[in-house]
């Protein structure tokens, strides 16, 4: 007696085949679209955290009879935020680390340009995508005492 042999055919393997590519065909795009999504909520939510940050800091100040001074190492957090015109700076030591911000490769951001000096800018940058200077935003510290600073509106052309 002849032993059956059982397995599957040719046209069941490439059945197979063209259904899992059309699965992928599918798929793809939908996981690129959820990374391009995740940076720009995840510029959203830098955004919004130094806006926060800015506003608690200025509100501290205000209670703060030494804050006045240009320079003032304001404690917040365990850490001195140094102050302009009753604001965060735009630097590391100013509204970065008002806004608890890690700048470094494994966290996704960088940052360019910004000072300790009145009306300096610095932009912060979400790493990842095809463009970082096209995914960001800016905070301007004020330019003078009464002033409050201002935020560019976040790009999101490069962050796919």
């Amino acid at each position: 007696m002849k032993a059956k042999q059982t397995g599957f055919t040719l046209i069941e393997l490439i059945v197979v085949i063209v259904i899992l590519s059309i699965l992928a065909a599918i798929a793809l795009p939908r996981y690129a679209n959820l990374q391009l999504q995740a940076r720009i909520a995840k510029l959203n939510g830098a955004l919004g955290s130094v806006k926060g940050a800015a506003a608690l800091a200025h509100g501290a100040c205000l209670v703060t009879p030494a804050c006045i001074d240009t320079g003032f190492p304001l404690p917040m957090e365990g850490l001195n935020v140094t102050t302009i015109n009753r604001y965060p700076t735009a630097n590391a030591a100013g509204i970065i680390a008002a806004a608890g911000l890690t700048i470094s490769a494994t966290e996704g951001f960088n940052t360019t340009g910004g000072g300790a000096g009145a009306g300096a800018i610095i932009t912060v940058e979400v790493l990842g995508g095809t463009t970082p200077a096209n995914c960001s935003f800016t905070y301007q510290a004020p330019t003078a005492a009464g002033n409050a600073p201002v935020y560019g509106a976040p790009v999101t052309s490069g962050c796919n």
